[in-house]
């Protein structure tokens, strides 16, 4: 059996990194004291401007490390993207149209019968906004119990060392602090000539609130967000077309992997038009047109919609922060550059989440935030972005973590792959839900893991074996040799690491 060196042993993961991700959270705004619109004038020694998984984080860590800290959030509600309109009511939205589907198309098959399934739109919807409510109120909560002030209002900097808050209130308030960390996320990447009106061109803003289920929709994108936005409105009736310009759907999967996902989207219904462009969008008649032609060029079409979800990735969110009055140094992508520790060029401001390089993911930006703020408290930070894992929230899930098939080749690195399917996993099959795979890659010499992808139910919640293993070093044979639980799902990790490293038992 192979194990790799703990995790304090490891180096920190260098921020400049340019690795991208298009995952279906982001971080956002944050804010300060008493929970009133304004804050003392009094040093801090930590300001967070954005209050999204990256900034709270950031904030309530800090606090927790004894530095007096101020957060400062331009919503009004702490959570960011994410919380608001982001990954926490589409996950909301998932379940529900996922257990909606389940009634009408294979509660039979388990022995429950229904004279009728109908489906109550506002109640759906209302779910989803009262979850939203219950966890934006707990991070107040968090804050006051760890002593963090909360600004409510849009922060810029007028100084490295001052940021003016033009509250929502009404009033203005400087805020000082001795390292002041930029948490201010990301926002919807606009398409030329397709102006978002949230009514019938919309963001996954607009699609988690719509007052009827849309006849045709049609989603331009085939990342993250487009495919499980799309997944909501297609259980619930929608005819969903996705439009995307590359070759392929979520291009940062594994290719495997990936097309086995694009079939099982298809066998829902789900159409997809790839290698093709959006050339423009007419909204004067009753349906939208949008012209499409080949990626390459050639003969336009037209593609008739009631709804358009504008799904095509993030760019971070720095506009109005006064970034240039200050000399903060960005990229070309607008991604504010950092060092190891998350500091910029300007003596005392970092930045964390979604602003820098790195995925786009809000567990990324958490991660970010913890290990900033424990530089600045003259402690050891750790994020490696190589091991940060990405989930696809439809049924199944896709999961992974590491590298997929496509660059270990491109390293020249001699690999084993082991596959399991999960219609050979008891769990799955007594379920009747056993649609899937797990795909395990590691080094032939060694037997190191490189990557781990799996595609099946709750593949969310069985990634984080994988992401502990890689941490730690280990060995598909490490995994192999673990006794895991039966009958459960994650006994087809297991049985991908014994295919890995030797033979499987159940295939």
């Amino acid at each position: 059996m192979a194990m790799g060196s703990s995790i304090a042993r490891r180096k920190v993961a260098m921020a400049f990194l340019s690795k991208n991700g298009n995952g279906s959270c982001y971080s956002f705004f944050l804010s300060g004291r008493g929970f009133s619109s304004g804050a003392s004038s009094d040093d801090n020694d930590v300001v967070v401007v954005g209050g999204g998984p990256g900034g709270y984080v950031a904030a309530i860590k800090a606090a927790q490390l004894g530095l007096k800290t101020t957060c400062i959030e331009k919503r009004g509600t702490l959570g960011g993207t994410c919380l608001n309109v982001g990954c926490i009511p589409s996950k909301a939205l998932l379940h529900s149209s996922h257990m909606f589907h389940e009634a009408k198309h294979s509660f039979s098959s388990h022995g429950v019968k229904l004279s009728s399934v109908e489906l109550d739109l506002p109640a759906m919807l209302a779910q989803k906004d009262k979850a939203v409510s219950n966890l934006t109120r707990g991070i107040e909560g968090l804050f006051k119990k760890n002593k963090v002030n909360y600004v409510k209002g849009y922060g810029k900097f007028v100084s490295p060392s001052e940021v003016s808050v033009d509250t929502i209130e009404g009033g203005n308030t400087v805020v000082k602090g001795k390292n002041i960390i930029i948490a201010t996320g990301s926002d919807v990447k606009n398409l030329p000539g397709i102006t978002i009106d949230e009514k019938r061109i919309v963001s996954s803003t607009g699609a988690l609130s719509l007052s009827e289920v849309p006849k045709k929709l049609v989603v331009i994108g085939a990342g993250y967000i487009g495919l499980e936005m799309g997944s909501v409105w297609g259980r619930l009736g929608s005819e969903v077309t996705v439009v995307e310009f590359a070759p392929d759907i979520v291009p940062t999967m594994d290719g495997e992997i990936r097309k086995q996902f694009q079939r099982s989207l298809e066998k829902q219904k789900m159409k997809f038009m790839l290698k093709t462009k959006v050339v423009s969008v007419d909204t004067s008649e009753d349906t939208v047109k949008l012209t499409l032609e080949s990626a390459d060029g050639g003969k336009q079409s037209i593609l008739e919609a009631d709804v358009v979800l504008v799904s095509a990735g993030r760019v971070p969110f720095t506009a109005g922060l006064g970034l240039d009055k200050i000399g903060v140094e960005t990229d070309k992508a607008g991604r504010i550059l950092v060092n190891e520790k998350f500091a910029t060029n300007v003596q005392g401001v970092y930045a964390i989440g979604d602003v820098i390089p790195g995925p786009m993911l809000a567990h990324k930006a958490e991660e970010d935030g913890v290990a900033c703020v424990e530089f600045i408290a003259g402690k050891e930070g750790h994020v490696d972005y190589d091991m940060v894992p990405g989930v696809v929230y439809t049924h199944p899930e896709v999961a992974s973590v590491g590298k997929t098939e496509e660059q270990v080749k491109a390293l020249g690195v001699q690999y084993r792959v082991g596959k399991f399917p999960f219609m050979a996993n008891s769990r799955a099959k007594a379920i009747d839900d056993a649609e899937g795979i797990v795909k395990i890659l590691a080094e032939e010499e060694g037997d190191k893991i490189l990557g781990v992808h799996i595609m099946s139910p709750n593949a969310g919640e069985l990634i984080h074996e994988a992401v502990l293993a890689l941490h730690y070093g280990a060995a598909s044979e490490d995994i192999a040799r673990t006794c895991h639980a039966h009958p459960t799902m994650s006994e087809a990790l297991k049985e991908a690491a014994m295919a890995t490293y030797d033979k499987p038992i159940h295939i």
